[in-house]
C-alpha cells in the first residue's frame, strides 16, 4: 500500500514511500471515517504514522488538528518533523508555556501541538479571547495515551480530553503503546471494536528479549551507581564486540555525562574496539560541538543525549547513532517518549530517580516499558535485547511488569477536589446534575465500571458529592436555592494558578495579613507544592551559608526551598543546590504569581507589589535597586545586569539616558531605541501637594487635596497616606494621564510637627513604590 496511492495529497509530508502492515490495517479506520480511534501498538512500529493520518483526514476536510504530545521537548520534534506540512501550504503551531502566545497564528493554524499542561491551561482559558481557538479544534490526537496512568501528570490528560469533548465534540484519535486494558480507553472515547485496535508483538519490527539483572545494593549510593554501570556494561559488551549497539538509560542530566566519562575508561580497560578516532572526517565534525565534554567522548564511540544539549548537539548524537559511529550511548527518558533511536540492546541502569519536588521515587512502569520498546533496530536486527538493572529487593516488581505488561489506571480520584473546582470555576459545571454528567465522561467511571472492586464503584458518586460538599464547606464554592453551582473568588484564584486547595487556602490567610518580603518568601516556600521536597545532607552547609539563621523555625524542606529562592534573589545559587534549583525556581515564580493575584483581589497593592518584586528578583538575580528595570518589555536578567552596571536602574534613568545613553551603556542601537520605547510606556509619577500648608496653628484643621500625577502609562495602583507614621487614608484603583487626587486632612496636634508621607504602590508591576513626604510645623 503506497504512501502516494492513499494520500496522494499529502504523500511529500510522510518520510517513507510505503505503509507497513500495521499501519495498512489502521487505514480504513482512519480515513474512512469520522469515528474515533484507539490504537495501541509496540514501541518502534510506526504509530506516529497513524497520527499523521488522522491529521491528513482532518486538514483535507478544512478542519484544525490538535496533537498532543506527552513532553514539552516533543513538541518541538514535532514542530521541526512537520515542516513537512508547511511546504504542503498547512500552519503548524506549537503552544507552549516557554513561548509568548501569538493568538492570531493560533487561531489560524490548522495544526496545533501542545502538551497536556498547556492544553489544560488552554481549555480553562477558552472563554477568553486569546484562547477562544482552543474550542475550534476538528480532531485530537492523543500520542502515548497511556500517560494517563502518571501519577503526576495522568489526571491532567485525563480531564484536557473530557473537557474538549464538551467543549467542542472533536474526533478523538488515541494512541499508545501496548496495554493489557485497550478496551477501558476505548469504552472511554467511545471507540467502536471497528475503530479499536489492539496490535500485538507480533508487529514489532524486531523480537524483543527483555530481562532483569539484579545487583547488590550498598550503603554509597556513588558506589551503587558505578556497581550498576558495569553491571550495564556487562550486558551491552558481547554486542558491542559484535558490532552492535547500546542505549543506557541513566536518571538525570548529570548522570549521563558522567556515566560516558567513566565509560569510555572502562571500554578502553576491557579493550572493546568501539573507537572512531581513525575516521578524520568525523574527527573534524566532531570538534564543531558545542559541548566540550561531548566533543571528546564521541571520538570513543560514547555520547550521551540530554534535553539540555542545544539543537545542534542533540541532532548530530542521533545522526552519528544512527549511523553507528556512536556505539553507547547514555540518555534519559525523554528519548524514549521521542525520538525513535532503536539499539541492539538497551539497558536501564536507573529505576530510581530525583525529583526536586518529590525526592526519590521509583522510575514509572510506562516509562520502564517506553525505554525497552527501544531495543531492536528495524533492518538490521533479529532481536533485541532489554534489560532492567534494579536491586534484588524490586526484582519480582519488574519481571512481573515485563511477563504481564501494566494495566492503566485513571490518576483523577488523587486531586478530584482541585479538577472538579477547576470545571466549576470555568462555568462548564454550574448544578449538581452537571457534576454527575461530568464524572461519566471521565476514565475514572469508566474505569471504575470496568475494576468496580478496585475502584469501589458503588460509592464512587458518594465520593464526588462528598467532595463537592468539601468544595463548599472550605469557601471554593458556593450555591443558590436552585442548586445551582459557581466559584468564590477563592475557588476562582485556586484554578487560574492551579494550586492546591489547602495552598489556595493558605494564599488567602497571608492576602488578609501584613506581611513583609521575607515573610512572602516563607509562606511561599511553605506551600503544599513543596511537601515532599528533602534536604540531603550534602546540602546543608549550603543552606546554612545562604540562610545564616534566618528560617530556623522551617522544616528542612521548605528552609531549602526558601534558601533557593533567596540566593536566586542574589544571581548565585550555590552549587550543592543548582541541581533541584531550576524546578523548584519556576514553581515557586508560579505561586508569587498566584500570590500576588490573592493580594491583589483582597485589595492590598502592597502585597501584590512585593510578590512582584519577589519574582522578577528570583527570575533574573537583579538587586532591590535595578528591580524596576524588568518592568520594561526587552529587558531580562542580562540587559538589567549590564544597565544596572552603568549606573542606569531604573526606568526613570531609562527615560532620563535617551537612546544615546542606553548605546553608550552597551546596548545595540535598535535595542536601545525599543528599551527607551518601552520604557516611555511605564508610569512615569510625581506628587503633585498642591495647597498643602507649610505650618498650622495648634487646634486648627484643614482639608487639603494631594493628585498623584502620571506623564506614562496608566497602571493599577494603591496611593497611601500616613501621618506620623500613622495610616490617614488609602485608595485603590487605575492611574491614568489624568491623575488621582486624594483628599488629605491636617490638624493641629499635640506633635511639634506633622510628617505625611504618600505612597504609590504598582500592583501589576515591579516597580519600586514611589514615595514623597510633606512635614508640616505644629505652632
Amino acid at each position: 500500500m503506497e504512501v502516494a496511492e492513499v494520500v496522494p495529497e499529502f504523500a511529500e509530508a510522510f518520510p517513507f514511500d510505503e505503509f507497513n502492515e500495521m499501519q495498512r490495517e489502521a487505514v480504513p479506520a482512519l480515513l474512512e471515517s469520522d469515528a474515533n480511534v484507539v490504537a495501541s501498538a509496540p514501541t518502534g512500529s510506526g504509530k506516529t504514522a497513524l497520527a499523521e493520518l488522522a491529521i491528513c483526514q482532518t486538514l483535507e476536510a478544512g478542519g484544525t488538528a490538535l496533537f498532543v504530545a506527552p513532553l514539552r521537548a516533543l513538541t518541538n520534534e514535532k514542530e521541526d518533523e512537520w515542516e513537512r506540512f508547511e511546504d504542503l501550504g498547512y500552519s503548524v503551531y506549537v503552544v507552549t508555556g516557554e513561548r509568548d502566545l501569538n493568538p492570531r497564528r493560533a487561531e489560524r493554524a490548522d495544526v496545533l501541538v501542545m502538551t497536556p499542561e498547556k492544553a489544560d491551561s488552554a481549555t480553562r482559558k477558552h472563554d477568553s479571547p486569546r484562547y477562544s481557538f482552543v474550542t475550534d479544534v476538528d480532531c485530537v490526537v492523543i500520542d502515548e495515551v497511556h500517560l494517563l496512568d502518571s501519577e503526576k501528570r495522568g489526571s491532567v490528560l485525563e480531564v484536557v480530553v473530557s473537557r474538549l469533548r464538551r467543549l467542542c465534540d472533536p474526533r478523538v484519535v488515541a494512541l499508545s503503546a501496548t496495554m493489557p486494558n485497550i478496551e477501558d480507553v476505548a469504552d472511554w472515547l467511545d471507540a467502536t471494536p471497528e475503530t479499536t485496535f489492539e496490535f500485538g508483538d507480533e508487529y514489532r519490527p524486531v523480537d524483543l528479549h527483555a530481562g532483569v539483572r539484579t545487583y547488590t545494593h550498598g550503603d554509597n549510593p556513588f558506589a551503587d551507581k558505578y556497581r550498576r554501570l558495569f553491571t550495564a556494561l556487562d550486558l551491552a559488551e558481547p554486542h558491542l564486540r559484535e558490532d552492535g549497539q547500546s542505549l543506557v538509560f541513566v536518571s538525570s542530566r548529570q548522570d549521563t555525562v558522567q556515566a560516558a566519562k567513566k565509560t569510555r575508561d572502562e571500554i578502553a580497560e576491557r579493550d572493546i574496539p568501539v573507537s572512531s578516532r581513525g575516521d578524520y572526517e568525523f574527527h573534524t565534525a566532531a570538534e564543531e560541538l558545542d559541548n566540550a565534554t561531548l566533543r571528546k567522548s564521541v571520538l570513543d564511540g560514547v555520547a550521551f543525549h540530554h534535553a539540555g544539549l542545544s539543537t545542534h548537539d542533540k541532532n548530530r548524537v542521533e545522526q552519528w547513532f544512527r549511523e553507528g559511529k556512536i556505539r553507547v550511548l547514555f540518555s534519559t527518558s525523554t528519548l524514549a517518549w521521542g525520538v525513535n533511536l532503536p539499539a541492539r540492546c538497551v539497558v536501564i541502569r536507573d529505576t530510581k530517580l530525583h525529583d526536586p519536588l518529590e525526592g526519590e521515587v521509583d522510575m514509572s512502569p510506562l516509562d520502564v516499558l517506553q525505554m525497552l520498546g527501544r531495543a531492536g533496530r528495524p533492518g538490521y536486527d533479529d532481536v533485541g535485547y532489554g534489560w532492567v538493572v534494579c536491586d534484588t529487593s524490586d526484582a519480582d516488581k519488574y519481571r512481573s511488569l515485563l511477563d504481564e505488561g501494566h494495566e492503566i489506571e485513571s490518576r483523577l480520584a488523587g486531586n478530584l477536589a482541585e479538577h472538579l473546582n477547576a470545571e466549576i470555576a470555568m462555568g462548564t459545571i454550574r448544578g449538581l446534575g452537571d457534576v454527575m454528567d461530568w464524572l461519566e465522561t471521565t476514565f475514572y467511571y469508566r474505569r471504575a465500571q470496568s475494576a468496580p472492586e478496585d475502584y469501589d464503584f458503588p460509592n464512587v458518586r458518594d465520593r464526588v458529592r462528598d467532595t463537592l460538599d468539601h468544595l463548599v464547606e472550605e469557601g471554593f464554592v458556593e450555591t443558590d436555592e436552585d442548586l445551582g453551582l459557581s466559584a468564590t473568588r477563592l475557588g476562582v484564584l485556586a484554578s487560574t494558578y492551579y494550586l492546591r486547595l489547602d495552598t489556595a487556602r493558605e494564599f488567602r490567610d497571608v492576602a488578609e495579613g501584613d506581611l513583609d518580603d521575607r515573610e512572602i518568601l516563607r509562606a511561599v516556600a511553605s506551600a503544599g507544592e513543596f511537601d515532599s521536597v528533602s534536604a540531603r545532607q550534602s546540602e546543608q552547609d549550603a543552606i546554612q551559608k545562604v540562610l545564616e539563621h534566618s528560617g530556623d523555625e522551617m522544616e528542612d524542606g521548605p528552609r531549602k526551598v526558601y534558601a533557593i529562592l533567596r540566593a536566586g534573589m542574589r544571581g548565585a545559587v550555590p552549587t550543592e543546590l543548582r541541581s533541584d534549583a531550576w524546578v523548584i525556581k519556576q514553581n515557586a515564580l508560579r505561586l508569587l504569581a498566584a500570590l500576588g493575584a490573592f493580594f491583589d483581589r483582597y485589595d492590598d497593592p502592597a502585597g501584590a507589589n512585593a510578590a512582584a518584586r519577589l519574582e522578577a528578583r528570583i527570575d533574573t538575580g537583579v538587586p532591590e535597586s535595578a528591580v524596576g528595570l524588568t518592568a520594561i518589555d526587552g529587558v531580562a536578567a542580562g540587559r538589567a545586569h549590564k544597565l544596572h552596571e552603568e549606573g542606569i536602574s531604573t526606568p526613570e534613568d531609562v527615560r532620563a539616558a535617551g537612546v544615546s545613553g542606553l548605546a553608550d551603556a552597551g546596548l545595540s542601537e535598535g535595542v536601545a531605541e525599543s528599551v527607551h520605547e518601552q520604557a516611555d510606556g511605564l508610569p512615569d509619577v510625581t506628587v503633585d501637594w498642591g495647597d498643602f500648608p507649610d505650618a498650622i496653628p495648634a487646634g486648627d484643621n484643614q482639608m487639603c487635596e494631594v493628585t498623584v500625577e502620571n506623564d506614562g502609562g496608566s497602571a493599577k495602583v494603591g496611593v497611601d497616606v500616613t501621618v506620623n507614621g500613622v495610616e490617614m487614608s488609602e485608595e485603590t484603583g487605575y492611574l491614568g494621564g489624568d491623575g488621582v487626587t486624594v483628599p488629605v486632612g491636617v490638624f493641629g496636634a499635640d506633635a511639634d510637627d506633622l510628617t505625611y508621607e504618600v505612597t504609590v504602590t504598582f500592583a501589576d508591576l515591579p516597580l519600586l513604590p514611589v514615595t514623597e513626604t510633606r512635614t508640616v510645623d505644629v505652632s
